[in-house]
């Protein structure tokens, strides 16, 4: 993928953006006094005009929601789009020519992304037009067999690619594109034929419309190739771990309903937006993966941790398989995920031409949570007739049970698993006390039948004493760390509360944490510790962990970690080790530690804002109003860093 947008370009694009005018595409604006213009805000709903642009300063603010920033903070939040592709969107509207820094140092040719966008979006135009070619009429009969009319094929830019094998090219090479253009951009191969022939197309967007590839599927028996799908090979803009089909349609609704359904091939979306389902999308060529999730996980912006991923499977083994693969990364989703099963096997396209697009939307209404779905089907490989069958049961998904996030629902989960398999409720806690925490969980601090772990009478998460390790014992030497506790450690952090070990809100903290313990030196900046500080940590066992760490001279070096555990108290020190021992990334470089330090900086400055919004709420404009003009400037400053350390966050 390319790089960075060059800042000089940003700036041009900034400058020749106004935000009145880009506005006015979205908000009918009238005057409000000096230099201001006002109108109803496109972010909530509202009668009373709130919603005021500054053309002079280049910014926008809305007093009713509290939304402001700048034009790419427009574009990005009334489309639901990154920074690259708000700068982008901003740039082909005002003709500017953007150049990108290649993640290796040297550019990227100047142009020759937009040149390559150009062709793919005159080869969608080729191919929706040889649709309605006699030629093409097997690929209408597939449509219509399928459900879908020509308005359907229009809305979703399905097309045709001639039989003959060069009709693309020669369309091409007559608009000025080259040869050799033509196979860079993965639309034709070397000799001259069309990279896709006799097959029916669909265009591949982003988020922002662009075209950055096609998906082809087999229509002819004489087919020289014998795969059903064929995609564009990986180009400057294509990456097939990265793209995702009905983005382009499913983006802003995925912001709105913090919701996304996740589908598995191109008919299937097509017939999830058509049934009222328009937050589905689908993976194009290759399994859903991580950088699919965090791509969702990015687009539903704020609402992540309240948002919804649904998942839909066949029920055979072959969804099974998918379930398993999905949930072992499930760790990169905030949002919770969940699975729409369809018990008669019908894939989203069959179920709403058998049943109606009522069925459909009920498919994805009746979904169940992911780990459920998995801890079923995990349950059925075992012979619950028998105590050992049971048990082994109970064991293995219990390691399901402890990577559950929501630590909430494990108590009603636990009863769940106990009627399942026919054993006491009591049976199956200590049954799961004994099991394996599953791939990518964290060490759950459940009680043990041996009695080492809390005690039965302590509150959960809570340090229950000096002990607390296999051996029971305050554990400072053995545990490798120098220095020990004194005689009354136990008593002091007694009432310490411990962090969940998959508490989403709080990975942020506990990973940064991680690689300050174990790769100080990638902290190191003109600010102590990037500028991480004591507000950044919501959290008062990760915030006392920090405190050492800041408190301890010398950052690096020999014993590092020792040292920073050494100053903390027994209790709290035994939790902690984890952190110094868990493994981080082999090639962590600077740039982790830059971002880590900006998620940090930039959850922090999200709490400010969201208690200044509070302030304001409740400060009388009129009566008040020097304070109310101040806390606008401090809010507009607020939201221009956020934006800032957003950026860097997601390496834009």
């Amino acid at each position: 993928m390319p790089g960075r947008i060059l800042h000089d370009d940003i700036e041009e694009v900034r400058n020749r953006a106004r935000i009145d005018d880009v506005v006015s595409g979205w908000v009918t604006l009238r005057r409000a006094g000096a230099g201001t213009l006002q109108g109803l805000c496109p972010f909530h709903e509202e009668k009373t005009p709130s919603f005021n642009v500054t053309p002079a300063r280049g910014l926008f603010y809305c007093f009713g929601c509290g939304q402001g920033g700048d034009v790419f903070t427009f574009v990005r939040e009334i489309n639901n789009l990154t920074f690259s592709e708000a700068v982008e969107f901003l740039a082909n509207k005002y003709g500017v020519q953007l150049r990108y820094e290649d993640s290796g140092g040297p550019q990227v040719p100047a142009g020759q992304r937009v040149r390559l966008l150009e062709a793919n979006a005159a080869a969608a135009e080729f191919f929706a037009a040889a649709l309605n070619s006699p030629e093409a009429d097997p690929g209408r009969r597939f449509l219509l067999g399928r459900g879908f009319d020509q308005d359907a094929a229009q809305r979703f830019g399905v097309g045709f690619a001639p039989r003959d094998g060069k009709a693309l090219s020669r369309h091409l090479t007559s608009r000025g594109f080259s040869a050799d253009d033509l196979v860079t951009f993965g639309l034709a191969r070397r000799g001259g034929w069309d990279y896709f022939q006799s097959r029916l197309v669909w265009p591949i967007r982003d988020a922002g419309g662009a075209v950055l590839g096609f998906g082809a599927r087999k229509l002819f028996d004489d087919d020289r190739l014998p795969a059903k799908y064929v995609n564009t090979p990986e180009t400057l803009v294509y990456k097939k771990s990265g793209v995702l089909y009905g983005l382009d349609l499913a983006r802003a609704n995925i912001g709105r309903q913090a919701r996304a359904v996740i589908v598995e091939g191109y008919t299937d979306v097509m017939a999830c937006h058509l049934a009222g389902v328009t937050t589905a999308v689908a993976s194009c060529g290759t399994a859903f993966g991580d950088d699919h999730a965090r791509l969702i996980q990015r687009l539903m912006g704020g609402d992540a941790f309240h948002g919804e991923v649904v998942f839909t499977f066949d029920g055979d083994a072959a969804g099974q398989k998918a379930a398993l693969r999905v949930f072992s990364g499930d760790a990169h989703f905030a949002a919770q995920t969940y699975v729409a099963v369809e018990p008669s096997g019908l894939d989203p396209c069959d179920l709403r031409l058998q049943q109606g697009d009522a069925a459909l939307r009920e498919l994805v209404a009746r979904r169940e949570p992911l780990y459920r779905f998995v801890m079923r089907n995990v349950l059925g490989q075992y012979d619950l007739d028998r105590v050992d069958g049971r048990l082994a049961a109970v064991r293995e998904a219990g390691g399901l049970m402890k990577s559950i996030r929501d630590r909430s629902l494990v108590d009603g989960y636990v009863r769940e698993l106990a009627s399942l398999v026919g054993m006491d409720v009591e049976e199956v806690r200590r049954a799961i006390g004994s099991a394996v925490p599953a791939r990518g969980a964290g060490r759950a601090q459940a009680a043990r039948s041996d009695g080492s772990g809390p005690s039965r009478g302590a509150p959960t998460g809570v340090v229950p004493g000096v002990g607390g390790g296999p051996g029971g014992g305050s554990g400072g030497a053995q545990s490798g760390v120098q220095g020990g506790a004194a005689p009354d450690d136990g008593a002091l952090v007694s009432a310490i509360p411990l962090p969940a070990p998959d508490d989403r809100h709080l990975v942020v903290e506990r990973d940064a944490l991680r690689l300050m313990l174990q790769r100080p030196d990638l902290f190191a900046g003109a600010e102590p510790w990037l500028g991480i500080g004591p507000d950044c940590f919501t959290h008062p066992a990760y915030a006392a962990v920090f405190a050492a760490v800041a408190a301890t001279p010398g950052q690096g070096g020999s014993g590092w970690a020792q040292r920073v555990l050494a100053g903390l108290p027994a209790g709290l020190r035994e939790w902690a080790i984890q952190l110094a021992v868990d493994p981080v990334l082999a090639d962590v470089t600077p740039r982790h530690a830059r971002e880590y330090a900006a998620k940090l900086q930039l959850l922090s400055a999200e709490r400010s804002i969201a208690q200044l919004k509070s302030t304001m709420q409740r400060t009388n404009p009129v009566t008040d109003e020097g304070s109310y003009k101040a806390m606008f400037q401090t809010m507009i400053t607020l939201e221009l860093r956020r934006k800032e350390l957003l950026q860097v966050t997601t390496g834009e």
